[in-house]
């Protein structure tokens, strides 16, 4: 693929998948995005986190990279700094809606905020534009405001939430947002 910002950004390999899993997708926020209903839909506003929310996501087997994916319409990219993966954006492409969908994308805390996860999203949206996507879609949850406020800066909007996805999870209680921006 290509170099940016002195990290490698390649297609991810087989070989990576125990990599991926392994990266921290933790984070800390100092606020979040609280849904609230209202007659005509739902309203979103940033409000402080006291004290500040840290999210660990629990251990789970990577699905991001699978023998047998369709390259036509799954991508993952890893971003690599040397031997070592401090970054994924794992994508594919609905073609009955034209759609494609972010599966994930983390970055390691120590390349956070340094254009990795942009650079990551941009090798997203080449790919949407080679599919012929008509927009990129993604879901989150409302107390990722580190998340929400990059998707945001990306030309990501708001364009839905579930109430109900995280129930019965260790997530239970967080709304899940989706998020879409057209290509």
């Amino acid at each position: 693929m290509g170099r940016a910002d002195s990290l490698l950004y390649r297609l991810a390999g087989p070989e990576d998948r125990e990599i991926i899993a392994a990266i921290d997708g933790s984070f800390t926020s100092n606020s979040i995005f609280e849904v609230t209903a209202t007659g005509e839909g739902f309203s979103i506003c940033e409000k402080p986190a006291t004290p500040p929310i840290h999210k660990l996501f629990p251990a789970e087997d990577s699905d991001e990279v699978q023998e047998g994916d369709d390259p036509a319409l799954a991508r993952t990219v890893v971003a690599c700094s040397g031997e070592e993966l401090c970054g994924f954006v794992a994508t594919s492409f609905e073609p009955w809606n034209s759609r494609l969908t972010i599966g994930d994308i983390e970055v390691s805390p120590g390349y956070r905020r340094q254009g990795v996860g942009r650079t990551l999203m941009n090798y997203a949206f080449d790919f949407a534009r080679e599919c012929g996507a008509g927009h990129v879609w993604l879901e989150v949850t409302n107390i990722n405001a580190p998340a929400i406020r990059a998707y945001l800066r990306m030309g990501f909007t708001f364009c839905g939430l579930d109430i109900l996805l995280y129930e019965g999870t260790e997530s239970a209680g967080e709304r899940a947002l989706f998020m879409s921006q057209c290509q």
